[in-house]
């Protein structure tokens, strides 16, 4: 009965896995074996000529590829470390609420819910060097700045748009874990005699690790491949100060047609993010069986 049951689950199960399989997992693989490939175009089409590492090679010789790698890796560090600190502050307030809290979630829930597209021209909108709301906010202290147009405010500007944006995400994983804490547990700090950021170090921030996990782990995943709303404000610009590992991919594979060296970009942005995550988690299970023992 049970193996009945069994064939009968993987029946019913087939068709989605056939779908994940021609839509994710094929062209995942497709994309690393053309990373490897001598591709040339021609009117026909593409045809490999060979394969090697010839497009790994170029890719670690080029310094546009490092300047890209070093926005994307400066980008994540930052929104997620800000999203963090300002997810976990409006978490301990929304867990402090009554009967506001569903209120207060569904003001939360609009950037998030707002397609990052539209989110995007929004905040071009905002920072636009004619009558953008950011730029006359700053022609009351002198001289605006042109934010799309100047390297630092046009990094600064994206990272303010991504963190308006995803911090309520943030705050909402985070809510989640904190009302799983047991009040015992701050009755018993308060009778220690903690105060609020003793009990904060020593009792919210442990119990909420796994949940802090999961929070960076979205967030860095999201973050490391960021495309559409750097794409929608500055297309990588000025110049290619804010052009992601993303971006720069696009750029490669659908406007230069290089086909090898666009997969060869988009498989180490794969294993970049994956070993990060990697590394993250295993630091973060050392520290929890140090913390269990």
């Amino acid at each position: 009965m049970e193996r009945v049951r069994a064939r009968g689950a993987w029946g019913f199960a087939a068709p989605a896995l056939l779908v994940v399989t021609a839509v994710t997992i094929f062209p995942v693989v497709y994309s690393i074996v053309l990373s490897f490939a001598d591709v040339e175009i021609g009117y026909d089409g593409f045809s490999i000529e060979g394969f090697g590492l010839g497009n790994y090679a170029a890719l670690l010789q080029s310094a546009d590829w490092y300047g890209a790698l070093g926005f994307t890796v400066l980008y994540t560090v930052v929104t997620v470390s800000v999203e963090l600190v300002l997810g976990m502050l409006v978490a301990l307030v929304l867990e402090r609420l009554g009967v506001t809290r569903g209120w207060m979630l569904a003001l939360l829930l609009v950037p998030w819910s707002l397609v990052t597209i539209v989110n995007a021209q929004l905040w071009k909108y905002i920072y636009d060097s004619t009558y953008g709301v950011a730029t006359w906010f700053f022609g009351l202290f002198g001289d605006a700045p042109v934010i799309l147009g100047e390297p630092v405010p046009a990094i600064t500007g994206l990272m303010v748009a991504d963190i308006w944006k995803t911090t309520p995400f943030v705050a909402i994983i985070l809510l989640a874990g904190l009302v799983q804490i047991s009040e015992d547990l701050y009755e018993a700090a308060e009778l220690d005699g903690a105060n609020g950021w003793q009990t904060f170090w020593r009792v919210v921030v442990p119990q909420l690790t796994p949940t802090l996990t999961i929070a960076v782990l979205f967030r860095v995943l999201q973050a490391f491949g960021v495309f559409d709303l750097p794409f929608v404000l500055t297309n990588g610009g000025p110049g290619t100060t804010t052009q992601s590992l993303a971006i720069m991919g696009y750029k490669v594979l659908f406007q230069d047609i290089n086909i090898g060296p666009g997969a060869a970009i988009a498989t180490s942005t794969a294993v970049i993010v994956a070993v990060g995550c990697l590394l993250f988690l295993r630091a973060f299970r050392s520290q929890a069986k140090g913390g269990d023992a």
